[in-house]
């Protein structure tokens, strides 16, 4: 039996008797406490994965899909004993010669039309499709100037139906000494009613992205283990960016021995980014103070609000988890 399906079942039955769990709770200032219970467990939901990513919740059908992007799949997963299911695939790369390691879908969110917009490495670009996945997929972007992006990775949309996503090298076959990359930048971009624009090019790893509740701010993980920062951004009217500055650098953590770096990160209603970074989830102030942390003890890719809001999805390596808060997300997006 194929390994990557096997887990899957077993976590299936075991849905039915005492869910495992991993990890545990730190709570690193007294205001975490207002957050998250110290107490509360790490729920695994299914696991065996290659590596586990951009985790959306799917409230009208109560699921939610996630990618693994080695395996160029997308994934569903209910509360019904079922495990996670194939739901996309190919969902990043659909050519047929080997492409790279990383060739599938990353990122996951909808558009202000309700569409699944998707990081996809292989094929280079944002894509987008309706949940029903009726008409296939179709490009929302895949260039700038002409130039063709390395591996979009990850990816939001604002309240006026603008994304802005990343676009670092991982889904390239040799990275960033790929021979066919084209922009020559590692970037952050904003699309806005067809037209692409470079809005960030000097960081050497941007990864994960989230906007404030009040959407004034962008901020970005760079997951260079250097350079291990959460970024911040004001953003102007024009959707354009000022000038960036460090919100919290998480490299001493990385090279504490802590397994992971900045990745996915998603914000709360209060405006605390809840950050994947070394050692797990990093729960993170608006004045960029270390509130709490939720140890999964794996290299930890993303996380997603979900169920009422309060939910934390999280993808860490080879597993789906989730955790109870004690605040919500801001919509999910």
């Amino acid at each position: 039996m194929n390994r990557y399906i096997f887990p899957f079942l077993l976590c299936a039955s075991a849905a039915l008797s005492q869910p495992k769990t991993l990890g545990k709770i730190h709570i690193v200032h007294p205001s975490g406490e207002e957050l998250i219970d110290q107490n509360t467990p790490i729920e695994i939901l299914a696991e065996g994965f290659e590596w586990s990513e951009g985790p959306l919740w799917w409230k009208e059908e109560n699921a939610l899909l996630f990618s693994d992007v080695p395996k160029n799949t997308v994934y569903i997963w209910r509360a019904n004993g079922e495990g996670a299911l194939p739901y996309i695939k190919p969902s990043g790369y659909t050519g047929v010669l080997k492409y790279s390691s990383e060739p599938g879908s990353n990122g996951l969110t909808r558009d202000l039309n309700g569409n699944l917009v998707s990081c996809e490495h292989g094929d280079r670009r944002i894509s987008y499709l309706p949940m029903n996945k009726a008409g296939g997929k179709r490009t929302l972007t895949d260039n700038i100037n002409g130039k063709r992006f390395n591996s979009p990775n990850d990816v939001v949309v604002d309240s006026k139906g603008r994304v802005f996503f990343t676009d670092p090298p991982y889904g390239l076959p040799e990275r960033e000494k790929d021979k066919n990359m084209e922009t020559g930048v590692f970037g952050v971009y904003l699309w806005d009613k067809g037209k692409t624009t470079l809005i960030i090019k000097d960081l050497t790893r941007p990864n994960g992205l989230a906007l404030s509740p009040d959407e004034k701010t962008l901020y970005i993980a760079q997951s260079d283990m250097q350079r291990a920062y959460y970024m911040k951004y004001p953003i102007l009217t024009t959707g354009l960016v000022g000038k960036g500055s460090i919100h919290f650098d998480a490299t001493p953590m990385g090279k504490s021995g802590l397994r992971g770096a900045p990745d996915g990160i998603k914000v709360d209603e209060k405006g605390n980014i809840w950050g994947t970074g070394p050692g797990g989830i990093l729960v993170i102030s608006p004045k960029g103070e270390l509130l709490a942390r939720i140890e999964t003890g794996q290299a930890t890719a993303n996380c997603a609000w979900g169920d009422d809001g309060s939910t934390l999805y999280i993808t860490a390596d080879m597993y789906l988890c989730r955790v109870k808060t004690k605040v919500k997300g801001v919509p999910f997006r």
